[in-house]
């Protein structure tokens, strides 16, 4: 997968990012002068598919409080989530999935999305009385039947696009 440098970003919080290790993307990278980066540069992000090559792509509208799954840039459903306590706690933005982690335990449901924003992902829900509320740490949440079926369907690598 490649990533497209933005301000402030550095190899160190890409590794965060994308849980992939700061060897790994070094060893991606030959030649890449690792101490600066510039806005606009492709760096290779190792482990992760190409976005571009799968069908699938999600758009969260954090003001709607709602997930909508696409599949070839056509619309195929729509969940219920729930979203930070405060419009800017969810980050808007476009990241990608990058891993997952079923029965992660506490307050994330049945199955936990990473988003490659560390700290950040769609997770299924112990409290479903919270879904279409402002409620979360920042996370989006879904109801743990919506958000099995959403794993079920996309990929590692789908992109996510969180918008206010």
């Amino acid at each position: 997968m490649i990533h497209i440098v933005k301000p402030g970003d550095t190899l160190y919080q890409l590794s965060l990012d994308y849980r992939v290790s700061l060897a790994r993307i070094y060893a991606a990278n030959p030649g890449v002068n690792h101490q600066q980066l510039y806005v606009g540069q492709r760096i290779q992000i190792p482990g992760l598919p190409d976005p571009t090559t799968i069908p699938y792509s999600i758009q969260i509208s954090v003001g709607k409080r709602r997930l909508s799954l696409f599949r070839n840039g056509k619309f195929e459903k729509i969940y219920p989530i729930a979203v930070g306590k405060m419009l800017t706690s969810t980050p808007n933005g476009d990241f990608v999935i990058v891993n997952r982690q079923m029965n992660p335990g506490g307050p994330f449901g049945v199955l936990w999305l990473s988003l490659s924003k560390q700290g950040y992902g769609i997770h299924g829900t112990n409290d479903p009385s919270s879904i279409g509320k402002a409620v979360s740490h920042g996370c989006v949440r879904m109801q743990n039947r919506d958000v099995l079926h959403l794993a079920g369907i996309v990929p590692n690598g789908t992109r996510v696009s969180i918008r206010p």
